[in-house]
């Protein structure tokens, strides 16, 4: 379940035009190449949550956000449509059912040649489908 949901996670941000006109791409891991500002799955893991009616995980998924600015919210209204997206994921899914989306934490940092990265984290909780 954890790598449908990463698949079904990529191709919602992707389909989304308020995104798709501020991000140049969304990928699965970090690109070896690509221009700023751009938005990839830097990582993730399950567990077990499972019922006595069927399987399920818990899938913990950290969002990374890489754009160029001087300023602290350079990416800030980014961050709020990227936030809105994936709390938006629709519930039915090929495989699984999403019964929860919760955000748990973020960190930003300033890094050299004037970018930012942004790292946003989730905790998604699945029944299988």
């Amino acid at each position: 379940m954890e790598i449908a949901l990463r698949s079904a996670l990529i191709a919602w941000l992707a389909a989304d035009p308020a995104l798709a006109g501020q991000l140049n791409t969304v990928f699965e891991e970090a690109p070896a190449r690509a221009s700023l500002p751009w938005l990839a799955l830097a990582a993730s893991a399950c567990t077990d949550w499972s019922s006595k009616s069927g399987p399920g995980r818990e899938v913990r998924l950290a969002l990374e956000l890489h754009c160029r600015g001087d300023a602290p919210d350079t990416a800030a209204a980014l961050v709020t449509a990227i936030e809105a997206r994936v709390e938006a994921l629709p519930a039915a899914q090929a495989g699984f059912a999403l019964v929860t989306v919760q955000f748990l934490r973020a960190r930003a940092e300033q890094r050299t040649g004037n970018t930012r990265a942004v790292l946003l984290e989730y905790r998604f909780r699945l029944l299988a489908g």
